[in-house]
């Protein structure tokens, strides 16, 4: 009979940290190599800084939030709840929908109204809050103010 010792070879033996570093700064980069502004202007199209997250596709929604990622103006944890907004399974094969292939126009501003109601009558309220503070920035409040409050929504 073999007893183990609690050791794991995971553990065991000295770590790399510089390759740790390097990967977490790589994270960002593989995020989405789309969001490379890989798309072409014409003549006719206008830029806004402000989206219209009332019809737009999971794709629109994943690059825009991307881009905040890559700028700095979202954190990783403020992405969580437009990441969720992001994913869609089919009811027929249980399997993702690539994001790339769905046309559909959301308004996600009312998803994330209807993601609210949910988590609150589930009586989870840091998801609630979490897609609260998402909504705000959809709405168009203050960066900074954002900040201040999801800083204080602690995720069990």
């Amino acid at each position: 009979m073999k007893v183990e010792s609690g050791a794991s070879f995971l553990f065991s033996g000295p770590r790399n940290l510089a390759v740790t570093i390097t990967d977490a700064q790589d994270f960002a980069a593989m995020l989405s190599p789309r969001t490379a502004d890989g798309h072409e202007t014409t003549e006719g199209d206008v830029e806004s800084d402000a989206p219209d997250f009332t019809s737009m596709t999971r794709q629109d929604l994943f690059d825009w939030m991307n881009g905040e990622l890559r700028s700095g103006e979202m954190s990783f944890d403020e992405s969580s709840p437009f990441l969720g907004m992001t994913m869609k399974i089919s009811a027929a094969t249980g399997e993702p929908v690539d994001m790339a292939t769905d046309t559909a126009q959301i308004d996600f501003t009312e998803r994330a109204r209807e993601g609210i109601e949910f988590f609150q009558s589930h009586f989870d309220d840091a998801s609630a809050d979490a897609l609260q503070a998402a909504l705000d920035r959809m709405t168009g409040k203050s960066v900074s103010q954002l900040r201040h409050n999801f800083s204080s929504i602690r995720i069990a």
